[in-house]
């Protein structure tokens, strides 16, 4: 018996139905499928390997966080350069695509030293500077205090007990 390819289309419900024409999946695991999200961690299990000195990549479910340190400015962004050059090499190589929409850098500053003024791109697509971070649960903000994770869980609570 010879497998083939599966067979899947697109069906969008909202007021009148639209649908795709059936095609064949060549690559990849269709979306809801009970083994998607392990075979896409195994998928992606290597990329952390490409990181370079001065470079760390931290994976978690589907987020990945990029963490660039160095204490020289033209390193840094000779090592943040670098490093979006092998994630695109990578997710390249891949069959993937990086959503620059949903990519965000986070530049920490300290109370003394106001930051640089950076510009991250790469090949024209620019990566967008926020002052807080979600990762892993935790709102992480760019002077490492913990008064916008504290003003979240504050306002659960006040949700919570309005409830109650």
């Amino acid at each position: 018996m010879k497998l083939g390819y599966p067979n899947q289309k697109v069906i969008l419900r909202h007021n009148n139905s639209i649908e795709s024409s059936w095609e064949k999946v060549k690559y990849g695991v269709p979306q809801g499928s009970i083994l998607g999200p392990i075979f896409f961690l195994m998928y992606i299990n290597d990329l952390p390997q490409i990181a370079t000195r001065g470079t760390k990549i931290f994976l978690y479910a589907d987020d990945t966080s990029i963490i660039v340190s160095s204490p020289n400015l033209e390193n840094f962004e000779t090592q943040v350069d670098k490093i979006f050059e092998d994630i695109n090499n990578w997710f390249k190589i891949n069959k993937l695509v990086l959503n620059y929409n949903k990519t965000q850098y986070l530049q920490f500053n300290t109370k003394k030293s106001k930051g640089y003024d950076l510009k991250l791109d790469y090949q024209g697509n620019y990566i967008k500077s926020s002052t807080n971070i979600k990762f892993l649960g935790l709102i992480i903000d760019d002077s490492l205090s913990w008064k916008a994770h504290i003003d979240h869980i504050i306002s659960k609570l006040n949700t919570a007990c309005f409830v109650i």
